[in-house]
């Protein structure tokens, strides 16, 4: 009888890459996948460790489940929780049957419990194979860990240091996946390749998404440092088909910035972001921002409203600050009140909600070449996956089909298309 799995991945696109190759080591043991956790003989959740916020509710599903699950079944806690918090996950929580780090194999039968540390690596987690892409579109994940030294993460304590792929080894994920969108993720993406010079060479992101540009029809970039964003990137992300920028700014305050551990402030990102405009007109811009960071000041919460207002994003995030252990921001002075950061929060999502609806009620008329993603669900290249709005389509249009389409309506961040029209070539390889 073939044993069922069921898995849950919680988290960031980089935890879902994970995800699907643990999934795919599975799958070639010879388990089945369920959506049913009640039929599961295990059940895997693949945790979030990020903030608070995240691993609250990586326990809860974890409960959950539990609670859930047939009886006999194996709970499998695996992720970042599981790597930076093993040994109190093994004492706190008997729900599990297994806590499994970075490179620690699932086991399938009845062994003693795991902590991370505790096991030699069976495996290379980033570089296992992955099944082809169930959607239009997949995550490829280029690099592992990071250098850098922020004030507020502790990614680098439990994911190390930045561990670049080989480029002929992600290229080969990409012709496996199949799929019509690549987007290409990393803890530091423009980073890629600074860990390995001599092998890799200078400049290697700009390589690497010539030849991803090369092999599918979009290739999308998530989270870039603004300081490695230089000319020849800008230029490669341009000619990629996909003119998105998703620029990892957290402040724009010079003073705070410093206090972040980070590079830049306001001046420097609206003059890069009105070099890119200019470089290319139809180009969607994304930034997220920490909130109540320790220190920040009505002035720093005012420069930043300011340049929200003069960036005109078309995408923004706006998050609270999260104290992490081990981290810089713990030892410093003058906490932001809780009440205050909320109210940060407030004013500046209201503001980032109006810009963002303006931009897509600007799109009003327009035609738009889209990536069919599901039933009645599209995207064109100003739409990340999972993150931003959608554009609403025929539901008739093939899933996994470019087609042209002209935008009719807008509400909030998501579009009305009317008018679908696509290639035939498409129509004729959807006929066969």
């Amino acid at each position: 009888m073939t044993r069922r799995f069921y898995f849950e991945s919680l988290g960031c696109p980089k935890n879902d890459v994970d995800s699907d190759k643990i999934i795919g080591s599975l799958v070639l043991d010879g388990l089945a996948q369920t959506e049913d956790v009640s039929q599961a003989d295990l059940v895997v959740v693949n945790t979030c460790a990020f903030i608070e916020e995240a691993r609250r509710e990586s326990i809860a599903t974890v409960l959950s489940l539990s609670g859930k699950k047939k009886s006999g079944a194996r709970v499998v806690v695996t992720g970042c929780m599981a790597e930076r918090y093993g040994a109190e996950l093994a004492s706190s929580l008997p729900e599990a049957d297994q806590i499994a780090g970075f490179g620690v194999p699932i086991a399938l039968g009845k062994k003693p419990l795991q902590v991370s540390g505790e096991s030699v690596p069976k495996f290379d987690l980033l570089n296992l194979p992955r099944p082809k892409s169930r959607a239009p579109w997949a995550y490829v994940k280029i690099a592992e860990g990071c250098d850098r030294n922020c004030g507020f993460c502790a990614i680098p304590s439990f994911r190390g240091p930045q561990r670049s792929r080989d480029i002929a080894a992600i290229l080969a994920e990409v012709e496996q996946l199949d799929a019509k969108e690549i987007v290409l993720v990393a803890q530091d993406l423009a980073s890629y390749g600074k860990d390995r010079p001599e092998e890799l060479g200078s400049g290697a992101i700009v390589g690497l998404v010539n030849e991803v540009a090369r092999r599918v029809a979009r290739t999308r970039l998530l989270y870039l440092y603004p300081s490695d964003l230089s000319d020849d990137l800008i230029d490669a992300i341009c000619e990629s088909g996909v003119p998105y920028f998703d620029l990892s700014l957290q402040h724009v305050s010079k003073e705070h910035l410093r206090r972040m551990r980070r590079w830049g402030d306001g001046e420097r990102f609206l003059r890069r972001i009105d070099e890119i405009r200019r470089r290319e007109p139809n180009a969607a811009m994304r930034s997220n921002f920490i909130v109540g960071y320790p220190g920040e000041t009505e002035h720093d919460h005012d420069q930043l409203l300011n340049f929200v207002e003069q960036a005109q994003l078309d995408w923004c995030g706006f998050f609270a600050f999260s104290p992490e252990e081990g981290t810089h921001a713990l030892t410093l002075p003058h906490k932001v009140p809780e009440n205050l950061m909320h109210e940060r929060l407030a004013e500046l999502r209201e503001l980032q909600d109006s810009i963002t609806a303006r931009r897509r009620d600007e799109l009003i008329g327009l035609k738009l070449n889209v990536l069919v993603d599901g039933p009645g669900v599209a995207r064109s290249h100003r739409e990340a996956p999972e993150i931003d709005g959608v554009i609403n389509v025929n539901e008739t249009l093939t899933v996994g089909s470019f087609v042209d389409v002209e935008i009719a309506d807008a509400f909030g961040p998501d579009l009305v298309a009317v008018g679908a029209t696509q290639r035939i070539d498409e129509m004729v390889e959807d006929a066969r």
